[in-house]
């Protein structure tokens, strides 16, 4: 069955459940983990060792109760009165969300955003590596972009599966993106992030998380005075 699995951004966008989930846990839990890791991280980089559950609350916005209840759900990781061995915490959200390897992406369209995409430096650090640049446009075959040589399409299936790679990332305009999702679909991708401003529908067994500022902004307009109302 081909569904529309329209998952997005854990805060302030709201998710639509499709995805075929492993376990009982809430979607919605697992979709805090990253930004407990993310936390957990910066106050790693920052030199503390020890935290607590009202000190990530306050970083996050999320209320300490909420953080206890997220993380009891995989384990006691931390005792009453003394809160979380940093280093601790973050290699077992790393094992809960499966970042003990570093996942191989494909990107597929070679334009300003997925040149930009293949150029950022900080997926490696967070467990994931830009590892193929696809393109449909001859002009572009052959290029080479930051330490990427565009690859033609019509290569994604091979490389794919002989790589079992599972993630991908669509930079393609809107009309395009779901022709390339069924190709990913069909070569064995079972992740998909879609920069694309348009749904698109997959099997039931691949998820799809969507990245679009224009929906963000236009989320954020409705609370903002209008100049003209002052």
């Amino acid at each position: 069955m081909i569904k529309n699995n329209r998952i997005q951004a854990t805060l302030g966008v709201g998710k639509a459940m499709a995805f075929k989930l492993s376990n009982s846990i809430p979607d919605i839990v697992i979709g805090r983990l990253p930004l407990y890791l993310r936390a957990l991280t910066r106050l790693k980089n920052e030199g503390v060792e020890v935290t607590s559950s009202h000190e990530l609350g306050r970083r996050l916005g999320i209320s300490s109760a909420q953080i206890r209840k997220d993380l009891s759900h995989f384990g006691g990781f931390g005792k009453q009165g003394t809160g979380y061995q940093i280093d601790y915490l973050i290699e077992k959200l790393r094992a809960v969300l499966k970042l003990n390897k570093t996942w191989k992406v494909a990107v597929v369209g070679a334009g300003n955003l997925g040149s930009a995409i293949s150029h950022y430096r900080g997926f490696i650090d967070r467990g994931f590596q830009i590892a193929w640049l696809f393109d449909a446009d001859p002009s572009r075959i052959g290029q080479e972009v930051d330490r990427f040589n565009i690859l033609p399409i019509t290569d994604l299936h091979k490389i794919v599966t002989e790589n079992h790679v599972q993630i991908a990332m669509i930079a393609v305009p809107a009309e395009h993106a779901q022709e390339v999702a069924d190709l990913l679909v069909s070569a064995g991708i079972r992740a998909i992030l879609n920069y694309a401003p348009i749904n698109i529908n997959v099997p039931e067994n691949v998820m799809v998380q969507y990245i679009d500022p224009v929906v963000h902004m236009q989320h954020m307009t409705y609370y903002l005075d209008h100049p003209e109302d002052k």
